[in-house]
């Protein structure tokens, strides 16, 4: 990351362990939602459609990713705005 401001969005959302903790919150909470929403399905000796099963793991990754793209965000733009106040804006 050239820009210590950047906040392009491929520059923070996979970074600092980000893509690592998406996929286990993933795998976690996707399990869980598979398992509501379809347990009683594969309980019945069935499997429900491999789309919905897909979504539901990568709804869980997206969100966990975008909410660690907002926080490092904010946290860059406070600290812009925190050194364009002293004077420390030494990209």
């Amino acid at each position: 990351m050239a820009d210590k401001y950047s906040i392009k969005f491929l520059d923070l959302a996979f970074t600092d362990g980000t893509p690592k903790k998406a996929f286990l919150t993933a795998c976690v909470v996707g399990s869980i939602l598979t398992t509501i929403n379809h347990g009683d399905t594969i309980l019945s000796g069935h499997f429900p459609p491999i789309w919905k099963v897909i979504l539901t793991y990568c709804v869980p990754f997206c969100v966990t990713t975008w909410g660690s793209y907002l926080g490092k965000r904010s946290r860059i733009l406070q600290q812009k705005q925190i050194d364009e106040l002293y004077g420390n804006d030494h990209a």
